[in-house]
């Protein structure tokens, strides 16, 4: 597997299994699949429900503990600096782990300076190895960095190729932030899964379009969370490290381009409002 330095020593896995809408039931026995397809890298948060589960399920996985990459994210009502230290140790209760590999704002609402203060303090303290954000722009990861002691080591945010992020991604990457990928997949919208271009692709090297698109992204040392409860597809998923994309390749998938998201706008006021109206007490 090969792994994104995030800093001297800190180094996260670019592929990651996220569990975001895998049912509680369901999450437990999917992180010991995927653990056992090869995955190091679990990808929660406190708003997905199911830390628990997670941790239960690195627990019967048998692999030690170091050996994981553990992410989860604090929700819009932690944070703030009281909050976010609180919510931490519930985080932490909850996955039954004495640290966490990285913690990341989950979206850029609320007190986030009073949060990531209170990320640094923990950090400070060996709770959390690495700390960043999720669904923020380039502006604000730079402006947190250049106001408080550490810069925002991660920023995760929707990249797909319908929404590619070209200038994000290099921004980002210049300052020295990981970047990493939700909805690589763009959660099958616009025929994800049928599109002629990415078919194309991937039947000159026997590949599925998610091992495109996947591949695509690591190429671009992108880290990126791919979600299933089938073993045979993670398997398939974590299967990407031996071909190549070609420039034709790339070219080819940026045509695909739409430039917006395929879900929501961030700056959107009424999505503020919704989002930061959902209340889950975790």
């Amino acid at each position: 597997m090969k792994n994104i330095e995030i800093s001297n020593d800190v180094k996260i896995p670019v592929l990651g299994f996220g569990v975001f809408q895998i049912p509680q039931e369901e999450t437990k026995e999917a992180v010991v699949e995927a653990i056992k397809a090869g995955y190091r890298h679990i990808d929660t948060a406190q708003s997905y429900l199911n830390e628990t589960e997670v941790g239960q399920g690195i627990k019967a996985s048998g692999i030690d503990r170091k050996s994981l990459f553990i992410t989860t994210k604090v929700w819009i009502e932690n944070v703030n600096y009281e909050d976010t230290l609180k919510s931490i140790d519930r985080s932490l209760e909850r996955l039954d782990i004495d640290y966490i590999d990285l913690v990341l704002i989950h979206q850029p609402y609320n007190d986030v300076y009073g949060s990531w203060r209170a990320l640094e303090e923990l950090k400070e303290k060996g709770k959390i190895r690495a700390i960043g954000v999720s669904n923020c722009g380039i502006d604000r990861v730079v402006d947190l960095g250049i106001n408080n002691s550490i810069q925002p080591e991660v920023n995760q945010i929707e990249i797909n190729p319908f929404h590619q992020q070209e200038e994000q991604v290099t921004a980002l990457q210049k300052e020295s932030v990981v970047v990493e990928a939700w909805a690589p997949f763009a959660e099958g919208k616009n025929n994800l899964f049928n599109n002629e271009v990415l078919q194309e692709i991937g039947d000159q090297y026997d590949k599925s379009i998610a091992q495109v698109i996947l591949r695509w992204l690591v190429e671009r040392d992108i880290v990126v969370l791919a979600k299933s409860v089938n073993p045979k597809r993670m398997a398939q998923n974590i299967d990407i490290f031996d071909f190549e994309l070609t420039a034709e390749d790339k070219n080819k998938i940026a045509t695909l381009e739409e430039s917006n998201s395929q879900f929501f706008s961030h700056a959107d006021p009424e999505m503020i409002k919704a989002l930061s109206n959902r209340k889950l007490n975790v």
